[in-house]
C-alpha cells in the first residue's frame, strides 16, 4: 500500500474537495485525483463520492478513515526515532486524555523529562479510544487516562490520587443551590460520586468536559465548579476563587498506561517514583 495515496486521502477528507487539497499538498488537483483512483483501484472499491461541491465518504471510506491514519501516523513516528537529534538516544510518545495535561500528566512527564534529559519526548492529547488504538499501534508508548486500557500487551497502574474540591467565586455554602453552578465531568469516578452527594441536584447552568475551560469560564463569568485542587490552588491562594464551605470533597484516580515492549527503553513506567498520592 502506497502512503502517499494514503495521505492524499486523508487530506481530501480534511480540506473537503481536490483543489484544496492539492494546494496542501503541493500537487496538481489531476495529482490528487490519480492517486484517489490507484487508491480505489488498489482496495477495489469507491471511497469517495467526489462532485463540484466537494467530496463525500462512502461507506468503505468510512471504514477505511482509521486504519489509514494509523498507518500514517506510524510511519511519521517511524521517522521521528529513527532521525533524532543529535545527543538524544532515543524517542518517548507520551499521549494523555484532554482534561489530564493540566497539573497531572504534565507533573508526570517534565519529572520523567527531568530525570531522563538523553531522550527526546513528545506529548499529544486524545481521546480514550484513539490512545488505545495508538498504543495497540505503538504510535504511543505511555499514556495517562481516567481509567486503565486492557488490550493484550498493554499495562495499567493507578499512579496518582487527585482531590477534587467545589471552589465559587463567590462566598457560599454548600446547602445553597448556586445558579450558576459550572458541571465538569471529569470522569467516570467523578460521575459516581457526584450523583450519590448530590442525587437531587439541578441542571447545571453549563456543562464542560474539561477542567481548564471550566476555570476560564467562572474566572471570568463567576460561577462555582469541582476542580481539581492543584489546578485551583494558585487562586485559592490569591482569593480570586474561595472553596465552597461544607461542600463534599471528591477523588478520582488517574492511571498510567503503557506498551508493555517499552519497559526495557522506559523502566520509569513501571517505577513508583513519579507516583503521588
Amino acid at each position: 500500500m502506497n502512503l502517499t495515496f494514503l495521505q492524499t486521502f486523508l487530506t481530501v477528507l480534511e480540506t473537503g474537495n481536490l483543489n484544496k487539497a492539492a494546494e496542501r499538498l503541493h500537487v496538481t488537483q489531476s495529482t490528487v485525483t490519480a492517486r484517489l483512483d490507484a487508491l480505489e483501484d488498489a482496495l477495489d472499491c469507491q471511497l469517495l463520492v467526489r462532485s463540484r461541491r466537494g467530496t463525500r465518504m462512502t461507506r468503505a471510506g468510512f471504514e477505511l478513515r482509521p486504519h489509514a491514519e494509523l498507518m500514517v501516523n506510524g510511519w511519521m513516528q517511524a521517522r521521528k526515532a529513527i532521525n533524532l537529534p543529535e545527543g538524544y538516544s532515543g524517542l518517548f510518545s507520551f499521549a494523555c486524555e484532554f482534561d489530564l495535561w493540566h497539573d497531572a500528566g504534565k507533573t508526570w512527564l517534565y519529572a520523567v523529562r527531568q530525570d531522563n534529559p538523553g531522550i527526546a519526548y513528545e506529548a499529544r492529547p486524545g481521546r480514550r479510544a484513539e490512545i488505545a488504538a495508538w498504543l495497540g499501534t505503538g504510535i504511543t508508548d505511555a499514556a495517562m487516562t481516567h481509567e486503565p486500557i486492557s488490550a493484550p500487551g498493554v499495562a495499567s497502574r493507578a499512579c496518582m490520587h487527585e482531590e477534587i474540591v467545589h471552589v465559587s467565586s463567590q462566598p457560599r455554602t454548600g446547602s445553597d443551590w448556586d445558579p450558576n453552578y459550572v458541571y465538569v465531568d471529569l470522569g467516570t469516578d467523578f460521575r459516581r460520586q457526584h450523583a450519590l452527594a448530590f442525587p437531587h441536584a439541578k441542571t447545571a447552568s453549563i456543562t464542560f468536559s474539561v477542567s481548564s475551560w471550566a476555570l476560564e469560564h467562572i474566572l471570568a463569568y463567576g460561577g462555582s465548579a469541582y476542580l481539581p485542587e492543584q489546578m485551583v490552588a494558585p487562586y485559592l491562594r490569591d482569593q480570586s476563587l474561595r472553596r465552597v464551605a461544607d461542600a463534599p470533597t471528591f477523588k478520582r484516580t488517574l492511571y498510567l498506561v503503557w506498551r508493555e515492549v517499552g519497559e526495557l527503553l522506559f523502566p520509569w513506567l513501571v517505577d513508583d517514583k513519579f507516583k503521588r498520592i
